[in-house]
């Protein structure tokens, strides 16, 4: 671990003492200077390896440790209530068992997290936003698979319904994304509501293959696994005009090389260990939390 940070802390200040701004080397890399901003971390429902996820507990633990980044996991009772959840099954996350998408909201809200928590609606993740009033960036990912849980009509229902109340507490300035593994509904939201604040989600790495079905879309931002990826094929996708997120940044380790990868944005699943371990031991790097 310490020669990835020894290695990646030392080829980014570096480059941040010697760029000129000036030079054919430094006008190529200049999309990706931490000095300009162009590298966000944000909290991974809430923080998944350190809070109990997708919870209150969670983005609040977030919030306070400096975090106005955030993504959660969307996906739709029964009875057409949305709620904050990773997984389908709720055997990992709470007391209950089954498939969420087959039960009633108020079956889901008698339930408790694993941790004792309350499982939240979206309802309360959106008045959760609209009180604190200096969000800058979520991510909403919309869970539909199994896609046959998911039908046309539903998916529409849900896309609509998110992006909707999402769209009438963002804050002036915000970025609110919408993304997905299911291509569909990002589809959908592009069509009916004209929008680009789309992400669509692979368990791949970044290369060629990934890149050509993202810009097939019509999305311009891929969110891609970080084991496989290479400066290279980062490089490559910003210079077609993707924006890159990488995942899953479990640990310090992962967030550095993410950050030495080229990544615009990263996912954090120990937001409190990595905000501590950039404040100390990186103060010269221009993080967006």
């Amino acid at each position: 671990m310490k020669k990835i940070l020894s290695i990646a802390a030392l080829a980014l200040l570096t480059f941040s003492i010697t760029s000129c701004g000036n030079c054919s080397c430094c006008k190529k890399t200049e999309k990706r200077t931490l000095s300009q901003g162009q590298v966000r971390i944000f909290s991974h429902r809430g923080g998944r390896m350190e809070f109990d996820e997708n919870t209150v507990t969670a983005f609040e633990g977030s919030y306070e440790k400096g975090y106005r980044g955030y993504e959660t996991d969307i996906r739709m009772a029964s009875d057409g209530v949305l709620i904050l959840t990773h997984d389908s099954t709720l055997e990992r996350t709470t007391n209950g068992t089954g498939v969420l998408e087959l039960q009633s909201s108020e079956t889901i809200k008698a339930l408790e997290t694993k941790q004792g928590g309350k499982v939240m609606m979206f309802d309360e993740f959106v008045e959760w936003i609209a009180s604190k009033g200096d969000m800058e960036y979520v991510e909403f990912e919309l869970k539909t698979k199994p896609v046959e849980l998911y039908p046309e009509e539903k998916l529409h229902a849900m896309c609509d319904e998110i992006w909707t109340k999402t769209q009438a507490i963002k804050p002036e300035g915000a970025l609110f994304l919408y993304t997905s593994s299911d291509e569909r509904g990002l589809l959908y939201l592009k069509e009916k509501y004209g929008t680009d604040d789309l992400l669509w989600i692979v368990s791949k790495p970044v290369n060629d293959e990934t890149i050509e079905t993202c810009l097939g879309y019509g999305i311009k931002r891929i969110g891609a696994k970080i084991e496989g990826s290479s400066r290279k094929s980062v490089q490559k996708a910003q210079e077609k005009g993707l924006i890159v997120s990488l995942w899953p940044s479990g640990s310090v380790d992962d967030i550095m090389l993410g950050i030495w990868l080229g990544s615009n944005t990263l996912c954090c699943d120990v937001p409190v260990e990595v905000k501590d371990f950039i404040e100390k031991e990186c103060p010269y790097l221009d993080i967006e939390f």
